[in-house]
């Protein structure tokens, strides 16, 4: 059985009158590439400072490496790597300076340190630009910078929250395989992104969180079959008659039917020959139809079920 890595136990964290946390719970255990969703203003921030002791909470409890975190916990605090979402390092610094810095907090030895800065910079793909400064850098590179200066001390445990904003493909790419990477070579992850591709990718166990709770958790797939929709087909078909369209929508797992006029959608529930059902219909009728294809759902369908589509402008 694998050791518990985090243990947050019952949170409740209040601004005033809003509930930022209303008893959130969350149990990460070693080895996880763990995915924290939820929509702006869900309290993924709010959690992730309470798990590091940066914000003080009302009620709970949380345990890091089976230890209490508390604001003065500093051997746990020398094994995590924090990379947040705004970019934090000294614009005086070059690039190697910066991870040299950074990496000196906790690792005082200097040949020690210098192996570890040396391989982060390799780990990071930034051996071409050590004696840059980071307003030379592009954002991607800037990024892996950021990264660079998180993990230099080799953490056990590494929080990212949205290491991918406004980088290029190449740049996500190489952020996302080194994640992988960490977490080969021992480190436990927590993920937090709206790119919910990235989350699909990487993520061994997502938690989707929304108005300070914990609102649905489980594998990529354990999430998938919560919702209802388990199969969208497509047809692009011209001309089709309601009657057609009401005789689709009575097919057995069939839950709901859009026509544009130009495409057919048809939502399904369960089962396996959807499809097949589906082009019967339409070749019973003699129609001709074009493109057809068949979708399952993604992390991004689970998350704009569970969540709501309603538009969210408030950060957490």
């Amino acid at each position: 059985m694998k050791n518990t890595v985090v243990k947050a136990e019952n949170i409740i964290k209040r601004y005033g009158d809003l509930v930022a946390l209303d008893h959130f719970s969350l149990e990460i255990s070693e080895g996880e590439i763990f995915g924290l969703l939820g929509p702006n203003g869900s309290g993924k921030t709010t959690t992730i400072n309470c798990i590091l002791s940066l914000l003080s909470f009302d009620k709970g409890s949380i345990e890091i490496f089976g230890k209490p975190m508390t604001p003065t916990s500093y051997d746990i605090k020398k094994n995590i790597g924090v990379i947040m979402q705004n970019v934090a390092v000294f614009d005086e610094l070059t690039v190697y300076e910066n991870i040299d810095y950074f990496c000196g907090l906790y690792i005082t030895d200097k040949a020690q340190r210098k192996q570890y800065v040396d391989e982060a910079v390799e780990f990071v793909g930034l051996e071409d630009f050590l004696r840059f400064r980071p307003k030379k850098l592009s954002g991607g590179l800037l990024r892996r910078l950021n990264i660079a200066c998180g993990i230099a001390h080799k953490p056990k445990l590494i929080i990212l929250d949205e290491p991918t904003v406004a980088v290029d493909p190449q740049s996500r790419n190489r952020i996302l395989e080194g994640i992988e990477e960490l977490n080969r070579n021992g480190a436990t992850v927590i993920y937090t992104s709206h790119y919910m591709e990235e989350v699909e990718q990487i993520c061994t166990r997502i938690a989707i969180m929304d108005k300070g709770k914990k609102i649905a958790e489980g594998t990529k797939d354990e999430l998938k079959r919560m919702i209802r929709n388990t199969e969208t087909v497509t047809i692009e078909i011209l001309g089709l008659e309601d009657r057609i369209k009401d005789r689709i929508s009575t097919l057995p797992h069939v839950y709901s039917t859009e026509y544009d006029g130009t495409k057919l959608t048809v939502g399904c529930s369960g089962g396996k020959h959807n499809l097949v059902r589906i082009l019967g219909v339409l070749q019973e009728n003699d129609l001709s139809f074009g493109r057809v294809y068949s979708e399952l759902p993604t992390l991004n369908d689970v998350f704009l079920e569970i969540t709501g589509k309603a538009l969210r402008d408030k950060e957490d």
